[in-house]
């Protein structure tokens, strides 16, 4: 019988871990993925000794995990920063994987000596690259947009087509021939992309009309919806056999960047369940590996590919898609050298493991070391490569998270009052709240517009008030509004500050 107790508690030091492992990851310029990773193999048969592996229920935990961690990336992406890239972007995640694929199953082939579907399906699987952890290691090193945005365009859209080639190569290896050919496995991909697009789009945009034209009484019920529009985008994709992670992808994109009531909130809250997706993702693929059965070959195997793909299929698959666009030099080489690897090739991995690849253990193994290795060699070296070509402009301005990041180091808070119906607040001048010293009525929104107050303003029945207040002032503040609200302009700051009087009056404060 399984001890849900245990269970529990379990997850919460596996968790608490990987977030101390994150931070620990940021200090030394490391991607917390790798650490992620470490705790797996800890808790797997070679240490702590739990025992796992389905390779079917990895591969549908993994693929729900990428569903999550797409999502995750396409609400928080600003269209704005990739909207100059986005041819870039297309071509390196179509056709400089298509370049990469050929390039490192011919060297797998001809000089490594693996099996033909087997030098397929490594090309495939290392193919994609991972944003997340280019920018876990630049997130302080602020490159130019274009640069930025074609990581993140390319990283967001490689994953559909990488996906499809895996699963048809898959099939192709276990004797499922697709009739036709290369060229009909080829339409079918664009086929299935073109559509997971298209659909994508269509419900990233219904979405936004329903989030429009409906009141919830939470903004955290916005993020959830926001969240379940994507993954509904998915479902209905992969129910008519077309890319889910294009459009989930896609979808994402949509609607984080549509004027949504509480778009902060909702960034806030996807960028935690991508932590959790990654975090879940990562030590599960930790406890399918087994450092036991890694063997001194694979290593071999995974260096050479790991060198050819880093020095010469990536450099040439990046200088061929983008040679008719105009961009250096200096560019081409760090959009190169930044094609880390993550999550994706491990988890693409799953799909021959479940379909029964022959020697798809051993390609698990090859790619997992491949991951580790270059990601240990290359992700520390990003920020002084960026500074060596140029690209580190330390006086370029970058965007703020006027939300969360400015006051939490002025030791402050923001408030958002609503003034109900019945409330006294209403015909009460600005000048006449005397919230006290350093808080500041930074912004009325009233009937969908808003502006700034002056001390004259008087307040109206559905107006809402922004407060920036000292955090040590929070509840002073709070107690004050809602003397008002039942008082009047007469109540006194003596009477908020009262014990004898803690209730509540007819205001709403958040």
């Amino acid at each position: 019988m399984i001890d849900l107790d245990v269970i529990m508690l379990v997850s919460a030091v596996v968790l608490i871990a990987a977030i101390f492992a994150a931070r620990i990851g940021a200090r030394f310029g490391l991607p917390a993925l790798l650490l992620f990773l470490g705790i797996g193999m800890v808790l797997g048969d070679s240490v702590i000794g739990i025992h796992f592996d389905n390779a079917e229920l990895a591969q549908a935990i993994g693929f729900g995990a990428l569903v999550l961690i797409l999502a995750e990336g396409g609400l928080t992406t600003k269209w704005s920063n990739i909207r100059s890239s986005t041819g870039i972007a297309i071509a390196l995640a179509t056709g400089g994987v298509a370049i990469s694929i050929a390039l490192v199953a011919l060297f797998a082939f001809l000089v490594l000596g693996l099996d033909p579907w087997l030098a397929i399906l490594l090309g495939a699987v290392t193919s994609s690259t991972d944003a997340a952890a280019v920018f876990s290691v630049l997130r302080r090193v602020p490159l130019p947009h274009k640069i930025r945005g074609i990581l993140e365009g390319e990283s967001g859209l490689n994953d559909a087509p990488t996906v499809l080639v895996v699963g048809l190569a898959s099939s192709a290896a276990i004797g499922e021939h697709t009739e036709g050919g290369v060229p009909v496995m080829l339409l079918l991909i664009v086929v299935e992309l073109v559509g997971g697009v298209v659909i994508g789009a269509v419900i990233g945009w219904i979405g936004v009309q329903v989030l429009r034209r409906i009141n919830l009484p939470s903004s955290g019920l916005y993020a959830l919806a926001a969240l379940g529009w994507t993954v509904l985008a998915y479902a209905v994709t992969s129910q008519v056999h077309t890319s889910g992670f294009a459009a989930v992808y896609v979808c994402g994109l949509i609607l984080g960047n549509a004027k949504l009531p509480y778009r902060m909130a909702t960034r806030s809250f996807v960028e935690g369940i991508g932590w959790i997706a990654q975090i879940g993702l990562f030590v599960m693929l930790g406890l399918l590996a087994s450092p036991q059965r890694l063997l001194l070959s694979d290593l071999g195997i995974a260096l050479a590919a790991g060198l050819f793909l880093t020095l010469v299929a990536r450099p040439v698959s990046v200088f061929l898609s983008t040679v008719w666009f105009k961009i250096g030099w200096r560019d081409q080489a760090f959009l190169s050298w930044a094609g880390l690897r993550g999550a994706v090739p491990i988890v693409l991995c799953t799909i021959p493991l479940a379909s029964g690849v022959p020697h798809a253990t051993a390609l698990f193994d090859i790619v997992l070391m491949f991951v580790i290795i270059f990601t240990v060699l290359q992700a520390p070296s990003l920020p002084w490569v960026a500074d060596r070509l140029g690209l580190a402009h330390r006086d370029q301005p970058t965007d703020v998270e006027v939300e969360v990041a400015p006051l939490e180091r002025m030791g402050a808070d923001l408030l958002q009052v609503t003034v109900p119906k019945g409330s006294k607040l209403n015909g009460v001048e600005i000048g006449e709240l005397r919230l006290g010293k350093n808080a500041v009525v930074s912004l009325i929104i009233r009937d969908q517009q808003s502006m700034v107050p002056g001390p004259r303003d008087r307040l109206n029945i559905g107006d809402q008030m922004l407060i920036v207040t000292p955090s040590h002032l929070r509840e002073q503040t709070e107690r004050r509004l809602r003397a008002i609200g039942r008082g009047g302009r007469l109540a006194t700051w003596r009477e908020s500050h009262s014990r004898g009087n803690p209730g509540r009056g007819p205001v709403d404060t958040g």
